[in-house]
């Protein structure tokens, strides 16, 4: 009696990427859906006109933002939410300049915010180190 013996299959050399793939679809959804809350802050209105956008290239920007109360915030820290005093957020944004003197500093202004408020905390933003300072704003609404 002969038997036949079968040939004995050579082990397979390939990966099976198709749990990777989805995963990582997994992973590009749940980041869609997060980059958008990301973005925080103190609600302000902000007053529209047309302007260009700030280049994506450099670090992210230091915010401080007034509301149309007159309350300061800085988007720094765990309690952002809180309105600070203004010594503190000058001393806040020249410690910051004087680790990132490239930092771009922005102030978020209420529309309804009273006009000296918003030159006062430009004028302190200079004066803590900021060697200009932007002013948000929203594009218009074409109606």
């Amino acid at each position: 009696m002969s038997f036949k013996r079968k040939p004995k299959k050579k082990p397979m050399a390939e990966i099976n990427v198709v749990p990777y793939i989805d995963v990582m679809l997994v992973l590009l959804v749940v980041f869609m859906v997060t980059a958008p809350l990301l973005m925080q802050g103190v609600k302000v209105d902000l007053p529209q006109a047309p302007s260009a956008p700030l280049d994506d290239k450099q670090d992210e920007p230091l915010i401080v933002s007034v509301k149309k109360d007159g309350s300061y915030y800085i988007n720094i820290g765990a309690d952002e939410k809180k309105p600070k005093p203004m010594a503190q957020i000058r001393e806040t944004v020249a410690k910051i300049l004087r680790q990132k003197p490239k930092t771009q500093v922005l102030v978020w202004g209420d529309a309804a915010v009273d006009y000296g408020k918003v030159v006062s905390l430009m004028n302190e933003l200079q004066a803590a180190g900021a060697p200009s300072v932007g002013l948000v704003t929203e594009a218009p609404q074409d109606n």
